[in-house]
């Protein structure tokens, strides 16, 4: 549990280079469309949300503005409080339930069970990644949604393959772990996550690619230029055979039976 990557030491520079950018829109915007396409009951019903490494509450506080009952977990207490400050300048800050500690100790909380668990980006970075799928089993109500995005370690490889940097993928089991770098030295293959969620009774629904062109164009030429074409096309191919495989991350949304 102690070796769970904490981002108290990255969490400014989270915030600027992840969600301050083309990348976390792009992010966020599959991910809330694969959500509604799925969830329809998110923009009427008010439901129970929880976001497990809820990093700067974007989700957190969308949910919360939708009228949502939301409890916001993140290991990192200066991501916490960032979050923490986004939903006071949004009026929301009251009405989530905050709790800054590793996910392992959620089984306590009370307002337990949930209708949606959001786990985006944490599984690469746990110790022991299957631990979390029957932990957010036992936190979920049965028929309830599990919003799961992770890195893709193909995405990975492809990426330094395009940029020549075949010594990296040549060396990569043999690096060291960089602690300053925000991507995860040992991201989960798709085939195992699936099989643990198959393991844990969850019957996959969707599947769909984050950032599947994005992050490979060396050179802004063209439409590359324009920041909505660029999301424009990341929607429409982000649900696409073959091309969601290549996803720099992946979003998978999965039903508790």
């Amino acid at each position: 549990m102690s070796s769970d990557r904490n981002f108290d030491d990255l969490a400014e520079r989270f915030s600027k280079r992840i969600y301050g950018s083309l990348k976390g829109q792009i992010r966020q915007q599959v991910i809330w469309r694969d959500l509604a396409q799925h969830t329809p009951e998110i923009s009427s019903s008010p439901l129970r949300v929880l976001d497990i490494g809820g990093g700067l509450g974007q989700f957190a506080i969308k949910m919360a503005e939708l009228g949502h009952h939301v409890t916001y977990n993140d290991i990192s207490i200066e991501m916490t409080k960032k979050a923490q400050e986004f939903a006071a300048q949004a009026k929301v800050n009251d009405v989530i339930q905050w709790f800054s500690g590793p996910y392992q100790e959620l089984i306590k909380e009370p307002l337990a069970p949930y209708d949606i668990v959001l786990c985006h980006a944490v599984l690469e970075w746990l110790q022991e990644p299957d631990q979390i799928i029957p932990a957010i089993s036992n936190l979920l109500k049965p028929k309830g949604v599990l919003s799961l995005c992770f890195y893709n370690p193909a995405g990975k490889i492809y990426r330094n393959l395009i940029c020549g940097n075949f010594n990296f993928i040549n060396n990569m089991d043999k690096r060291p772990s960089d602690k300053g770098s925000l991507t995860p030295n040992n991201p989960c293959a798709p085939e195992q996550v699936k099989e643990w969620l198959l393991d844990n009774h969850f019957s996959i629904q969707q599947e769909s690619g984050i950032r599947v062109f994005h992050d490979y164009v060396r050179e802004k030429r063209g439409g590359h230029q324009i920041s909505e074409e660029v999301l424009k096309m990341e929607l429409l191919f982000s649900n696409q055979t073959p091309y969601k495989h290549m996803g720099r991350y992946l979003h998978i949304l999965a039903n508790k039976n």
